[in-house]
């Protein structure tokens, strides 16, 4: 029988929200395929790890040390060693930092195929149909892995967990002995209050045309009525107005939240490829042939400084 494992990614003892949708998908591959399905994370204290049964997953395995709280280079040894004693075929992990830095590696250990930020994972004649975006999301590629085990990789916010069951998983905690590694991470630091862009439901990103730092208080003001995130395009972080972590785009995040608001982005192919699975994108650009138009499912043309102050003002007499 086929055995599944799902990756649950932790921080900071809280569960990712991406992983809901890992577990998920695993579950329903394991009915597709009529295989077992098992989940694996690392830490030292998790919060409501059992919660994952919610989604389908009756076994989850923690690995417990404090160094691995944080991820480590302990991270790939520990699970090449869990998939090949426990004879998993496929392992599913989120498209996260994380994820897209271990998914290949894993590959590479186990020496076998692996299909990254995958949009779909299909079941055809008991093979896993893998569908990803390819040349900046211009077009799709399926693919099928014909090696004995299999790594997958999802973009978040495109796989829906769904709504989860009252069911708990069996967590099995497995304390490990581990040696302090070379190298030590002494402090983490985030922005405190903000939600991560490649987590978000509902995103505020401004370009060149927001003309300058100071005027993205109105896109931080939108985001925080609406309960998103703040991004923002390339051109935007080269210039030191936001940071990297707000990037969105080819060479930043990708994202696909039900909502993204593109204001003053002309819509490069390079911020395109990073936003353009989004279920619904409201652009607003002075510009009539900006190529965001093209892919947006509502657009305004006209100068984002007329609509976007009228465009709070509306929100908060709703809220209130």
């Amino acid at each position: 029988m086929t055995k599944i494992l799902a990756f649950i990614e932790q921080r900071n003892g809280q569960i990712k929200k991406s992983s809901f949708e890992v577990a998920k998908t695993a579950f329903d591959l394991s009915n597709k395929l009529n295989a077992s399905v098992e989940a694996i994370c690392f830490g030292n204290e998790i919060n409501n790890l059992e919660s994952v049964g919610g989604y389908g997953i009756s076994k989850v395995t923690l690995l417990k040390n404090p160094l691995l709280e944080n991820y480590s280079s302990h991270y790939l040894s520990l699970l090449v060693d869990f998939i090949n004693q426990n004879n998993f075929d496929v392992i599913v992990f989120s498209a996260t930092s994380l994820g897209k830095d271990l998914s290949p590696k894993v590959s590479a250990k186990l020496n076998c195929g692996l299909a990254i930020d995958c949009i779909d994972l299909q079941v055809t004649d008991d093979s896993i149909i893998a569908t990803r975006p390819i040349y900046a999301g211009k077009a799709l590629l399926d693919i099928k892995i014909n090696s004995p085990k299999k790594v997958f990789s999802l973009r978040p916010n495109v796989f829906n967990a769904g709504i989860p069951n009252e069911n708990k998983a069996e967590v099995n905690i497995l304390n490990v002995e581990l040696d302090s590694p070379k190298v030590k991470v002494i402090e983490v630091k985030k922005s405190e209050g903000k939600i991560d862009v490649a987590e978000a439901d509902i995103i505020v990103s401004g370009g060149r045309g927001m003309k300058g730092p100071e005027n993205f208080k109105m896109i931080e003001e939108l985001a925080e009525l609406l309960g998103g995130a703040v991004g923002a395009s390339r051109a935007v972080v080269d210039a030191g107005w936001r940071p990297h972590s707000e990037q969105v785009g080819q060479t930043g995040k990708t994202v696909s939240p039900t909502l993204y608001f593109a204001l003053g982005i002309s819509g490069a192919i390079q911020h395109l490829a990073g936003m353009r699975s989004s279920k619904y994108i409201v652009a607003i650009n002075k510009d009539k042939d900006a190529p965001i138009f093209q892919t947006a499912d509502y657009g305004i043309v006209a100068d984002v400084f007329e609509i976007l102050p009228a465009l709070i003002e509306e929100i908060k007499k709703i809220k209130q």
